[in-house]
């Protein structure tokens, strides 16, 4: 059985989340209103996730490092009601293997602790639309990507490991690993999850194209 605490200055937002994560065969065995409740309670417990709001105190996502310092083991999720993109890389840089917007509703955080739990990296964002603001080097970097490139860095984005990539695409794990490469090089980017961040943050992906790419 999968054991959370959960982390956020809304009570009303916790007393709703608590059975709904009990119901679904998950155990609560804490939770807080602040970091240092949250760092305290993770502290005692050693739990598999913390779901840990953004937010606490304002918009940071520096509570990431403490809870894993009081259990390395812990995998962190953060959620946040924030639109914005700009905190994603800082959050997975910290450590974090997950960043969900409230929004997403349930299924998709139930989905994210699941795959979390496996050992997976997911980012689960309101896809961003397509806007002139975008910055033109990105626009031009992301126009030298291939389909299968494309749909690559949309199973990054949704978490996927290299070898679940290949069978999803029904490719090579080494086919899969030379498409992952150029499309680093081709967007700057130096590291997976770099790229993924930078998918999210300007809207390269759209938001079923890994769903597309695995038919």
């Amino acid at each position: 059985m999968t054991t959370i605490v959960c982390g956020d200055d809304h009570a009303v937002f916790l007393e709703a989340l608590v059975p709904v994560l009990e119901d679904r065969g998950m155990r609560v065995v804490g939770t807080g209103a602040s970091l240092g409740e949250v760092v305290a309670r993770v502290r005692d417990t050693e739990p598999d996730v913390c779901l840990l709001d953004r937010s606490f105190g304002g918009d940071r996502t520096e509570g990431v490092e403490p809870v894993l310092r009081a259990s390395p083991r812990t995998k962190v999720i953060m959620l946040t009601a924030d639109p914005s993109h700009d905190a994603v890389l800082a959050a997975l840089r910290a450590g974090a293997a997950g960043y969900v917007h409230k929004t997403r509703g349930l299924e998709h955080l139930l989905g994210t602790i699941k795959r979390v739990v496996r050992g997976e990296v997911l980012v689960e964002l309101p896809a961003p639309r397509r806007a002139p603001g975008v910055p033109r080097d990105v626009t031009l970097r992301a126009r030298q990507l291939t389909v299968r490139e494309r749909q690559c860095l949309a199973l990054l984005v949704d978490g996927h490991a290299t070898v679940a990539m290949a069978e999803l695409l029904g490719v090579s794990v080494a086919t899969v690993r030379t498409h992952v490469r150029a499309l680093l090089t081709k967007l700057g980017a130096h590291s997976r999850l770099e790229a993924a961040a930078l998918a999210v943050r300007h809207g390269l992906v759209e938001p079923a194209a890994s769903e597309a790419a695995a038919l």
